[in-house]
């Protein structure tokens, strides 16, 4: 096959996201996102200043191109990285595309036929959660993911009474939907590891799947502490950027289910690296998924070829503008989406659908409590 070289990058601000397309002589287009999520503006920036660096290079040279612009500054971060994962979902789209076979199998080839979903499901009160929860088990989910806190949660006056709500509205949902579906309770980083230690043992009774972000990230030793002392497995590192925090992560037996996110964990080859890592721990992988619709084909495409994957972050995508985007919508069967064997990433963007949606910038609404203090979300 003859050598290409790249034509020029075009990042796209469309509705809550940046996706990018990256344009090659012979006419291949790669789709990539860039996953900093409500700060797709200053990533747009990173994008545009890398691009000199790639005009004219040959988009096979996935990793040499990464550690290039990876290691170009003193100075990294989730813009760099939300950049370069745009990058490197584009370039092994293009490579896939042009050998004419998904990314899976240049990946190692593919390990299931199809990637099991868990739902969002939210409500303001205890019936609106209860509902929405039977709702999704109706449209054949098995696993449900949900946040134990009212939407007020900030305003609480007592950790008693935050904590007692957060028992009732899992109880509920537990009651409801029964034992055959998979509760995953997200904490959101909204307590701290003492809170979360003691909110845990009490939902033990529940029998989470698995117990999200239980406080902050920036101390994996400390996150390991809470994971010693809760009978529930943890599941984190959604906002991790680099393979080297994931490392730390595992050494200190702080998870044991890892989320890396395509879109900022240096792309589908940084978190293939991640999958390997926990593969040797033997810990399961559940990737982030809040993006559109071209992260989640990037999730499939990793789910598809590592042995150790547990269940893909999915949040729906039937309704506009996600609806939208892509040609033909990724097949979703009975909470599972099929593993497509188009080449590279397997879909085409909607040319029509980028032309509307005008950009939804992130809006600042970090809460405040009933104390007047700022809250985490």
């Amino acid at each position: 096959m003859q050598a290409t070289r790249i034509e020029c990058l075009e990042p796209i601000l469309w509705d809550r996201w940046l996706l990018l397309k990256i344009h090659c002589e012979d006419g291949t287009v790669g789709i990539g996102e860039g996953g900093v999520h409500g700060w797709q503006r200053p990533t747009k920036t990173m994008l545009e200043t890398m691009a000199s660096a790639l005009v004219g290079k040959d988009p096979a040279r996935i990793e040499h191109h990464y550690q290039w612009l990876y290691r170009s500054s003193h100075f990294m971060g989730s813009v760099v990285q939300g950049a370069l994962s745009a990058i490197d979902i584009a370039h092994w789209d293009i490579k896939g595309k042009r050998l004419d076979v998904p990314i899976y199998d240049l990946m190692g080839g593919k390990t299931r036929d199809k990637v099991r979903c868990y739902m969002h499901v939210g409500g303001d009160s205890l019936d609106a959660l209860v509902a929405d929860g039977l709702a999704k088990v109706q449209q054949g989910f098995t696993a449900l993911r949900f946040s134990p806190f009212a939407p007020n949660y900030y305003l609480h006056k007592s950790y008693a009474e935050w904590a007692d709500e957060a028992v009732r509205r899992v109880g509920a949902l537990r009651e409801a939907v029964g034992n055959g579906i998979d509760l995953c309770v997200e904490i959101h980083r909204q307590m701290n590891p003492a809170e979360s230690i003691w909110l845990g043992r009490r939902l033990e009774q529940f029998h989470p799947y698995f117990y999200e972000d239980p406080m902050l990230p920036d101390s994996p030793a400390i996150m390991g502490e809470v994971q010693a002392q809760c009978n529930i497995p943890i599941a984190t590192g959604e906002r991790f950027s680099s393979i080297f925090e994931y490392q730390q992560l595992l050494d200190a037996k702080a998870t044991s289910y890892i989320r890396p996110d395509v879109c900022l964990c240096s792309g589908l080859t940084g978190s293939k690296k991640v999958a390997a890592m926990a593969e040797a721990r033997h810990v399961k992988v559940i990737p982030h998924n809040p993006l559109s619709p071209v992260s989640t084909a990037a999730c499939i495409q990793l789910d598809a070829c590592i042995p150790n994957f547990a269940l893909q972050e999915y949040t729906g995508e039937a309704e506009p503008p996600k609806s939208e985007l892509l040609v033909e919508p990724l097949k979703l069967e009975e909470g599972y989406l099929i593993v497509p064997e188009r080449p590279g990433l397997g879909i085409a963007l909607n040319e029509d659908a980028l032309r509307r949606h005008p950009v939804q910038d992130k809006v600042l609404d970090t809460p405040i409590g009933y104390d007047g203090s700022v809250q985490d979300r």
